[in-house]
């Protein structure tokens, strides 16, 4: 099955300022997450940026906070996002059927949510190089049982140019650059 663009929105769950700096490997994932946010803008595909208990975990961190100015994100105590009924409106109001999913922790508020997406008929595709948890075994166990689930699995490359389709474009160099 093929990710459709114009079927796509984004989903950016928890990548918070107290939390990120114990993620292994944190670096890679706010690099990577930046350029899938960013290649996701590029094609016009809404974002919804999650924030888990922002007086305790901080804000997104910067740059990523960056990227989605003006946009808010959508606080939440839940660690499924589905369980919180902001998110669940603003999802059924965009209409989409694939929902593109980076962040944290793997094991906890990335796995919930794509189960619950996944109970909900939606089709998530959970970027693997865009999520962690503290501990690597937690991630790598998160995402055996998410596949066995049957949610998508892919990298913010391979994710980015299934969404585009086509070379020649202007999405396509703006994408490209993203790479370099």
């Amino acid at each position: 099955m093929r990710i459709l663009k114009e079927q796509t929105a984004g989903l950016v769950i928890d990548i918070q300022e107290r939390l990120f700096p114990y993620i292994h490997d944190h670096e890679a994932i706010a690099r990577n997450t930046g350029i899938l946010v960013q290649g996701l803008q590029a094609m016009n595909i809404p974002i919804i940026l999650t924030e888990q208990y922002t007086k305790g975990l901080g804000p997104t961190i910067e740059p990523l906070r960056a990227l989605f100015q003006p946009l808010a994100p959508l606080e939440k105590m839940s660690f499924s996002c589905c369980d919180d009924q902001p998110f669940s409106d603003e999802l059924m109001k965009l209409g989409k059927k694939f929902i593109v999913i980076a962040g944290i922790e793997s094991h906890v508020c990335v796995m919930q949510t794509t189960l619950d997406l996944l109970e909900k008929n939606f089709i998530p595709v959970v970027v693997d190089d865009c999520v962690s948890s503290r501990r690597l075994n937690d991630k790598k166990m998160a995402m055996m049982r998410l596949r066995r689930e049957g949610a998508i699995i892919g990298t913010y490359e391979s994710v980015l140019f299934e969404l585009l389709r086509f070379s020649g474009t202007d999405e396509f160099r703006a994408i490209s650059k993203l790479f370099k």
